[in-house]
């Protein structure tokens, strides 16, 4: 039974471990995307979106914990300025793991994982398009609004008879 065991060990021992997903953890912070196999996928995930959640804060206890755990100074600078000002209002969430199929090689099973808001294909551009703030000027809703109005009064007049027609 695995009670208790929620660490994957990836067949490496704990500093090697630690170093690896690291090293990856910057790789993804870097390039926003990934490809690896599907254990170290999970693994990365559990290792980094903490790191992420740090980050919204922007303090210095946060950029040595964090600094802690990455060992790299450009990919703490990346994650503290673009990552998190890009998921400052997602409240978790913030990689994405998609699978590939099988290496070739070893016919390991493999994925992508990656940060969710670079990824603009399955955003649609919704983040990135603001809409255009309204003006307080209501002539044209004022004409828009009297036109239909004066219609009105003509149109069920007119649409009562063939409807009268059509139901009998």
């Amino acid at each position: 039974m695995r009670h208790g065991k929620k660490v994957n060990h990836l067949s490496r021992q704990q500093g090697h471990r630690k170093s690896m997903l690291a090293n990856m953890a910057c790789s993804l912070i870097e390039h926003k995307r990934i490809n690896t196999t599907v254990a170290k996928a999970k693994a990365l995930k559990q290792f980094v979106e903490p790191l992420i959640t740090k980050s919204k804060e922007d303090t210095t206890h946060n950029r040595r914990i964090v600094f802690a755990y990455l060992r790299n100074k450009y990919g703490v600078t990346e994650l503290f300025r673009e990552v998190a000002a890009k998921v400052g209002d997602r409240p978790g969430g913030y990689t994405r793991i998609i699978k590939l199929g099988n290496r070739l090689g070893d016919n390991a099973d493999m994925a992508m994982i990656e940060l969710v808001d670079f990824n603009e294909l399955y955003n649609g551009g919704k983040k990135e398009e603001k809409k255009a703030k309204s003006r307080r000027g209501g002539k044209a809703k004022k004409t828009e609004a009297a036109a239909p109005e004066a219609k009105a009064p003509e149109a069920p007049a007119a649409d009562s008879t063939p409807t009268t027609e059509a139901a009998e």
